[in-house]
């Protein structure tokens, strides 16, 4: 199964300060250590770039497909549709995650583009310990229905749309759930991985 990695980092990062994907974690941004865990699986990798994209893009190290979402400020997904729309048509599914998530382990990726037990799921969703998280991997057959979504709505509400043919992995990941909004979290993080 072949997957296109979808990252977003189109925020303004208000609540941080600084651009999130330029911060450093285990020597590396994160928006460099997420490309490089998904382009060990995933091809391409696309990165959607709107606050601080000249930045962000010539501080990045490592290779990606980059999209520029000029609307970011109308939301997250808007800039999804964004880097849906360079998704190739090979592509089987789509890992998705945000740049604010780059403590997930390389095996709860092989885990997310392995699946579990379900046969032919939509969505694929990791939790830890209860909690979901990121990244989701979804099947190519849900991208009209994300670029169709109208200004405002939610990607999450198509996700909950397809319940039925949803698949939660239980896994030993709390990079999963370490969704870095501000300093306090960066702090704990870094601590954590000390």
């Amino acid at each position: 199964m072949s997957a296109a990695g979808l990252i977003l980092s189109a925020g303004e990062s208000r609540r941080m300060g600084t651009p999130k994907a330029l911060l450093e974690y285990r020597g590396e941004t994160f928006l460099d250590r997420l490309v490089r865990l998904l382009s060990a699986r995933c091809s391409p990798v696309i990165v959607v770039l709107g606050a601080g994209a000249a930045e962000i893009r010539a501080r990045a190290r490592r290779p990606a497909v980059f999209a520029l979402n000029p609307e970011y400020r109308s939301g997250q997904t808007g800039s999804l549709q964004c880097g849906l729309r360079a998704v190739p048509a090979g592509a089987d599914g789509v890992l998705f995650t945000l740049v604010d998530h780059p403590a997930v382990s390389p095996e709860t990726i092989e885990a997310l583009l392995a699946g579990g037990a379900m046969e032919r799921p939509f969505v694929r969703v990791p939790r830890y310990r209860g909690a979901r998280g990121h990244p989701v991997w979804f099947a190519r057959e849900l991208i009209p229905e994300f670029l169709a979504l109208p200004e405002g709505a939610a990607a999450n509400d198509l996700v909950r749309a397809h319940a039925a043919r949803t698949e939660f992995l239980d896994l030993e990941d709390p990079g999963i759930v370490a969704d870095i909004d501000d300093l306090q979290a960066y702090r704990d993080l870094g601590e954590a991985a000390g």
